[in-house]
């Protein structure tokens, strides 16, 4: 649905113009529409703390809404890696969506913690993600924080945005990356023709930084450990594609042929910290890297002495 809003004043944000003008649209979703470039201004986009100036023409594209998912517990195993009254963090198999959404109905990680948790989550990011401050995909395995109430997702949510919430990854690339040590500074926003994937994009894309550190070197693979600055969708992913060295079983922006063994692209989020909501407290954690990873590694590591 398009909507089109001419500004009556001048000196408002453009994300407290929307909801103001849009009956039922709250200033997160108004957020969220800006960032996706589903707000124009006079034709151009604009970020979400633009000012306005009287008589600017706003196009508003609104999604239609999405199908009515019946979120339920499900008794779905969960690795506690910690917990307390205000946090939980698991390990994540890969394999496992974060959330519910169309295709995926049931069977995620929420469903789980809604079992584990009640009613103990909080509510910040709506009915389908309650508790989800941050993501991985569904291939991707590792450490993913959850939040118990709001106070403690409000926290959380600002170390994210101040980077002081770090998250180190090890993955396993195509290729030998030539330096031990770098940095990929490359906007992301979404692919110009496939809406289901991410792309570099230097015009309209948001900051994306990644570090990257080389830990070991094979024929033809390098295993890096890698640590994001911003927290862009699939950006390490996207990130190493871009300069020639995507991710060991990534189908989607690497070699579109399965790896064999693999059931997603060799990436782990294997330590995070963080300071505690309440306390303050540094809290770091790690969880060993998966079999799948450990046995692919091992395979490669084989072929190098043949």
């Amino acid at each position: 649905m398009k909507q089109i809003i001419t500004a009556d004043q001048s000196g408002e944000r453009a994300d407290a113009l929307l909801p103001r003008c849009i009956s039922g649209l709250t200033r997160s979703a108004a957020q969220r529409l800006l960032e996706t470039g589903a707000v124009t201004v006079n034709g151009k986009r604009v970020k979400k703390s633009y000012l306005t100036a009287a008589g600017d023409q706003f196009l508003v594209e609104i999604p239609d809404p999405e199908p009515v998912l019946d979120l339920k517990p499900q008794n779905i195993p969960l690795d506690i890696i910690y917990e307390d009254a205000d946090v939980i963090v698991v390990n994540k198999p890969v394999g496992l969506v974060v959330h519910p959404a169309p295709g995926h109905p049931d069977g995620t990680l929420v469903n789980a913690l809604l079992f584990h948790c009640g009613d103990s989550l909080s509510g910040i990011n709506g009915e389908l993600r309650p508790g989800i401050v941050h993501r991985i995909d569904r291939d991707t395995s590792g450490l993913l924080i959850a939040a118990k109430h709001d106070q403690a997702h409000l926290a959380l949510a600002e170390q994210l945005q101040d980077h002081s919430l770090a998250r180190v990854y090890e993955a396993i690339a195509v290729g030998g990356l030539r330096e031990d040590q770098g940095t990929i500074s490359a906007p992301i926003g979404r692919h110009p023709t496939d809406r289901k994937k991410m792309a570099v994009d230097r015009q309209r894309g948001r900051a994306a930084v990644t570090h990257y550190t080389v830990l070991v070197r094979y024929p033809g693979f390098t295993h890096i450990e890698c640590r994001l600055e911003t927290g862009r969708t699939h950006q390490i992913r996207v990130h190493l594609a871009s300069i020639g060295h995507p991710l060991l079983g990534d189908t989607v922006y690497g070699a579109k042929k399965p790896v064999p063994g693999l059931a997603g692209q060799c990436l782990h989020a294997r330590r995070l910290r963080f300071r505690h909501p309440s306390t303050g407290a540094l809290v770091e954690l790690e969880c060993p890297l998966p079999e799948y990873f450990v046995q692919k590694e091992m395979e490669i590591a084989k072929l190098q002495k043949i």
